[in-house]
């Protein structure tokens, strides 16, 4: 953020918004892992640690990182200016959303046609390519990637119902 985005009135979250927006989702991830190592165990077992001894630890070092955080990004003023505009937040989003997504339809669709959308989405989208040109590199790049992965390093990757379908 320069010294004139800030001068023309910029508008968007200040920096001690967003280190206490993400300091709150730390704490209730912390939380979730400590929460999840109780239900399995953190003490020990006569074959040694049980299966949340290291994630608790681990849970607990973040929660307290994370309230050490929180106090911290209260106490200095110097956190107050903004840390980014709108519009920036909307480019980043442009960017984060379409990669959850495809995260989250892996398991359904697969990887190779999770992927390919990937590409397509961003070329038409973000990259504004037509649709046949984004197809054009979409299509190989997925058959590559499955000659790659599944024939020559016989490593599988997540498939869905299209090589199901292919026999795959």
């Amino acid at each position: 953020m320069n010294e004139k985005s800030e001068a023309a009135g910029a508008t968007g979250p200040s920096h001690r918004m967003a280190e206490v927006g993400l300091t709150v989702l730390m704490i209730v991830f912390a939380l979730i892992v400590i929460g999840g190592s109780l239900q399995v165990g953190i003490g020990w077992a006569s074959d040694g640690p049980r299966a949340g001894f290291f994630p608790f630890y681990c849970g607990l070092f973040v929660f307290a990182a994370s309230i050490f955080n929180l106090f911290a990004a209260f106490s200095v003023d110097a956190r107050a200016g903004l840390f980014a505009e709108w519009g920036q937040l909307r480019q980043v989003l442009s960017v984060v959303v379409p990669s959850a997504i495809y995260v989250a339809i892996v398991p359904w669709v697969g990887m190779y046609l999770a992927s390919a959308l990937l590409i397509v989405v961003f070329m038409v989208w973000i990259g504004r390519y037509s649709l046949i040109l984004a197809l054009a590199i979409a299509v190989p790049v997925m058959i590559a990637t499955f000659v790659v992965f599944e024939r020559w390093f016989l490593v599988p990757l997540p498939k869905g119902p299209v090589e199901a379908y292919l026999g795959y």
